[in-house]
């Protein structure tokens, strides 16, 4: 594992986009999952559905399907807490070419983005909610209103905006 220590400084400062934060979004009785990602420039947020496994394998299939559908230059890295989902980082790291860096224990604050991303999304799926029968289509949706809705940090830009400008700036 890849301490938040040695992460390099451009991660910190948002400065290169292509930094990512994740999270397990994680529903009632702890049976169902969403793979929550959020680029660390635009607050772009990318959602992966888990209904009935979040095991390692299941999320790391489930994080190849998203990073595959960035622009190389836009997967950089991706910031984790120390759950036992991440237990194939290696291999993803190998197949994808994203580093993997792992939160200090006990220390979500070092995702900020993704928490505060997170506590959007639970307005959508609050915990008592089973996320079993949401579907990627509803899953889609939701992503989209986060994406479309304007920023204060964004000089009241979008994430899609913001997005769709860095995607068009590496190109």
């Amino acid at each position: 594992m890849v301490p938040i220590s040695e992460r390099p400084a451009e991660v910190a400062d948002r400065a290169v986009p292509g930094h990512w934060e994740g999270d397990l979004l994680v529903g009632a009785h702890n049976r169902s999952a969403i793979v929550t990602l959020v680029e660390r420039t635009s607050r772009y947020t990318l959602l992966g559905h888990l209904p009935d496994d979040h095991s390692a394998g299941a999320v790391h299939f489930c994080l190849m399907q998203l990073v595959r559908t960035l622009p190389a230059n836009l997967a950089r890295s991706l910031t984790w807490d120390r759950g036992s989902e991440m237990a194939w980082h290696e291999s993803f790291t190998i197949k994808s070419g994203v580093q993997v860096y792992f939160c200090d224990p006990h220390s979500p604050w070092q995702r900020p983005t993704n928490e505060n991303t997170n506590g959007l999304l639970r307005q959508y799926f609050p915990k008592s909610t089973s996320l079993r029968r949401i579907t990627p289509k509803r899953l889609d949706a939701v992503a989209a209103e986060l994406n479309g809705r304007p920023r204060v940090v964004l000089d009241g830009q979008t994430p899609a905006e913001v997005y769709a400008h860095l995607v068009a700036m590496t190109a």
